[in-house]
């Protein structure tokens, strides 16, 4: 590794005067479970990384009337505990528990693994069906995203320069709604999945509504699945439908070739998760109802 500082502000201010002094060279730290890996590997050389663990307001989730407030310097493994808590959709607390390892989970930041924005991480998947939004906060003042803007390309977001995520918001959600996501994990539990799929739906009488389908490792951004949340809106969830949800999921996917998958098994494999997770989506729905 090549040398650098580390800067330790006290406060949110003071972080993003200091990512504004040294520009292109400063990176804000979180976890650390990415960027490590990163400058380790000189992927990036930055003279200053600006941690962020010792800013107080950046940890922890509060309830609020506008939904549940997660601070960015919040650890995956805090999420696992809020199981079964009001106001915790279900569908986000199954997803954190889903990433990589305990020992991951008990580094890795809400925040951090957001802003690297690799599109095969497990939690954008649940944010995006949750219709999440992302705070920030930088030299021009303070901005909301919401997470279906949020992701650019790879490894890109809308963080502009000198931009720190500070919290995630997720709403609160609609009534008689359920989530669920699901992953084909090829080789460990702690590999990037195949493909994934998280999705919330709510039910109004026997019909779909408020359905949400998003999926990751299925391009180049973690995405929402939107021809096929309207293609199951209002409707009466039976198998046909899923099936040609499925197949229309297989069509707008556009996965890479790698040592998990030919991006043709991919689109197959997204067909099939799509599909499965509307199903058990549908069932904990009329379930929970």
């Amino acid at each position: 590794m090549s040398d650098f500082e580390v800067l330790r502000p006290r406060s949110i201010e003071e972080a993003v005067a200091q990512l504004a002094t040294y520009g292109e060279d400063g990176r804000p730290l979180a976890g650390g479970t990415a960027l490590a890996l990163l400058v380790k590997q000189r992927l990036v050389q930055p003279t200053a990384l600006v941690s962020l663990a010792e800013i107080p307001e950046l940890v922890g989730v509060r309830r609020e009337a506008d939904g549940l407030h997660i601070g960015a310097m919040t650890r995956h493994a805090a999420i696992e505990r809020l199981a079964g808590e009001d106001g915790v959709p279900a569908l986000l607390v199954e997803t954190y528990r889903r990433v990589a390892t305990r020992r991951i989970r008990n580094q890795a930041t809400v925040g951090g693994g957001l802003a690297h924005g690799d599109p095969a991480q497990d939690p954008p998947a649940a944010l995006l069906a949750l219709d999440a939004i992302a705070r920030v906060v930088g030299p021009a003042g303070e901005r909301t995203i919401p997470l279906d803007q949020f992701f650019v390309d790879y490894y890109e977001t809308a963080l502009r320069p000198g931009e720190i995520l500070t919290e995630v918001i997720v709403p609160p959600q609609p009534a008689r709604s359920a989530g669920v996501y699901l992953k084909f994990l090829p080789r460990t539990v702690d590999d990037y999945a195949t493909i994934a799929v998280a999705v919330r739906l709510s039910l109004a009488g026997r019909t779909l509504a408020d359905v949400r389908v998003a999926l990751i490792a299925a391009g180049s951004i973690p995405m929402r699945a939107r021809a096929v949340e309207q293609l199951l809106e209002g409707e009466v969830p039976r198998h046909g439908l899923l099936h040609e949800a499925g197949d229309l999921a297989k069509s707008i996917v556009d996965p890479l070739d790698d040592v998990r998958g030919s991006a043709d098994y991919k689109r197959e494999m997204a067909a099939v998760f799509v599909h499965r997770a509307i199903e058990a989506a549908v069932e904990r729905a009329r379930a929970e109802a």
